[in-house]
């Protein structure tokens, strides 16, 4: 298979990052207008200077390098989602998410993204040897952590009398 430009490391590994960074950091900035009204060439400064940063330290790129794929399967799942909830519903109504699916969803991705950076950056296995078994004090604190969030999500969603 003809590799392209595009799929070249220079890109892969310099270019997108630098630009995902600089496109997100300037966005934040002037959404949340931290640095004052009006400011988009100090906005833009800024996001180069974070975005160049980011670009010298290797393992940062190498996160969200790793990270993309998994963003995009995610987005096309959604989208998808999204697309089979819009034919399901009623034209007249319009098309709204339940506030219970967006909550639902929020979970089920913010859970996704934690298990996937823990993949990315190595630190799966250490989560997988405390429910394993090979420490019993830790595996015993996860349990009594479990417990006390079941315990807590029955007694605050139970009947008020």
């Amino acid at each position: 298979m003809a590799e392209t430009i595009f799929s070249s490391t220079l890109f892969n590994e310099l270019i997108w990052p630098f630009l995902l960074v600089f496109v997100l950091i300037f966005a934040i900035l002037d959404k949340t207008k931290i640095l004052g009204e009006g400011k988009r060439q100090i906005n833009a400064i800024v996001s180069l200077v974070i975005a160049l940063i980011f670009v010298s330290f290797a393992s940062a790129v190498g996160i969200i390098v790793n990270l993309m794929p998994f963003l995009a399967v995610v987005l096309v799942i959604i989208l998808l989602f999204y697309l089979m909830m819009g034919f399901v519903w009623n034209e007249k109504e319009g098309f709204t998410v339940p506030k219970g699916v967006k909550i639902a969803g929020a979970i089920v991705v913010f859970i996704a993204l934690a298990i996937a950076v823990l993949i990315v950056t190595g630190y799966w296995n250490n989560v997988l040897s405390i429910f394993s078994g090979e420490g019993t004090v830790s595996s015993s604190i996860v349990m009594i952590v479990i417990i006390a969030g079941a315990l807590a999500i029955v007694l605050s969603t139970g009947k008020k009398s």
